[in-house]
């Protein structure tokens, strides 16, 4: 197994935890560096715990492929489905992010309010498990709500799960650390501005398609980021 992937995918769920983004729930995973059919996440643990020994092999069935008796996340599907439907995503983040929450039920779609959240552009489709499988428990617990989740996603960054939280993609586990993250901080700062009244400027489109074209997986802003969530994370500032 890949000891840099592995150790990006740890230092990702403490970095996710660290910023309030995941608690004791939700997971991140990366696709297999070395095979695209494959895809590596922890087994079923909170995500400030992970370490890379928890570190599991999955198909994109999301059958484990050595599971060793150990448990699994019952939502592994979103993981294994989207990366089957988009072979350009690397990385996949589930999070229950709290102040997202809010759009996935209301009729305010999630936009984006400030630069560093061009990706949202031009809002945040919601799934809504309902009109695919009725009253369940509105988890993800198959490949066929997986699937259907990833078309909600479509060529997206993120989706909303009403009433659930959302699915966040990326090219890298840097990135897809940076999108949620920023998911969640835009949420907040929306919130605000709709606290303010009267009408709000979000991004346009074209601003947005700017932006997202320096914003890639190497873009400054993310490595920059992404070291000092690191060092926080670890306590060390």
């Amino acid at each position: 197994m890949n000891h840099s992937i592995v150790e990006d995918l740890v230092t990702g769920s403490r970095i996710l935890a660290n910023e309030g983004v995941l608690d004791g729930l939700g997971h991140i995973s990366v696709r297999h560096p070395d095979n695209p059919q494959r895809y590596l996440m922890s087994r079923s643990l909170a995500p400030a715990l992970v370490t890379a020994s928890d570190v599991m092999e999955y198909d994109l069935d999301s059958n484990a492929v050595d599971r060793q008796g150990r448990a699994l996340f019952l939502e592994r599907f979103i993981h294994g489905e989207t990366y089957k439907a988009r072979s350009d995503v690397m990385a996949v983040i589930h999070s229950h992010s709290p102040t997202v929450i809010p759009f996935s039920i209301s009729q305010t779609p999630l936009q984006p309010v400030f630069n560093g959240a061009a990706f949202l552009s031009p809002s945040a489709p919601v799934f809504d498990i309902r009109k695919v499988a009725g009253m369940t428990d509105l988890l993800i617990g198959n490949g066929e709500l997986g699937k259907a989740l990833s078309m909600t996603l479509g060529r997206g960054a993120v989706a909303l799960l009403r009433g659930h939280g959302n699915v966040v993609v990326g090219e890298t586990v840097q990135q897809v650390v940076y999108r949620a993250i920023q998911t969640e901080l835009n949420a907040r700062l929306q919130l605000q501005a709709v606290m303010l009244g009267g009408p709000l400027i979000y991004l346009a489109p074209e601003e947005a398609v700017k932006v997202n074209a320096r914003s890639g997986p190497d873009a400054t802003q993310i490595g920059r980021t992404w070291e000092l969530w690191k060092q926080r994370a670890r306590g060390q500032c």
